[in-house]
């Protein structure tokens, strides 16, 4: 019995290449198909972080396949939460959604030693969210 997602969200970073990559891998994972799960950048690199990359895997994440995107006003006005990491006002804004600014330093140039901190951080960020969204569904 397949039903329509929970919620959508959109991770928003500056390069869609480490946090807002592993936000979106961690949500993928914890939530499954409950949660419509997109990210974005508002200048999108070439590549997801390599550190990233395998600081997820070391947590049984894989993002490898993960592909940086750019930003569209159509992502944000499909998406029910929009989560911005650092990519300032470069965010529409639309009545009706729920906008978060997670403040998280960047991994971009960063070794895996100082990456897994902000992986850290963020699956707590997640987890939060995934109680918040299923809350929500309950009352």
């Amino acid at each position: 019995m397949s039903s329509a997602p929970l919620a959508s969200v959109l991770f928003v970073c500056v390069h869609n290449a480490g946090r807002s990559q592993m936000a979106a891998g961690f949500l993928q994972h914890l939530a499954g198909d409950r949660v419509e799960v997109r990210s974005a950048g508002s200048v999108p690199g070439e590549q997801v972080n390599p550190a990233a990359v395998e600081a997820m895997k070391e947590v049984g994440v894989d993002i490898a396949g993960a592909r940086p995107k750019v930003l569209t006003t159509e992502a944000v006005r499909a998406s029910d939460y929009v989560i911005t990491m650092g990519c300032g006002d470069a965010c529409p804004v639309f009545p009706g959604k729920k906008y978060l600014d997670w403040t998280l330093e960047d991994p971009a140039g960063k070794g895996v030693d100082a990456v897994r901190p902000i992986r850290d951080g963020i699956k707590a960020r997640v987890e939060a969210l995934v109680a918040e969204i299923d809350a929500q569904q309950r009352a």
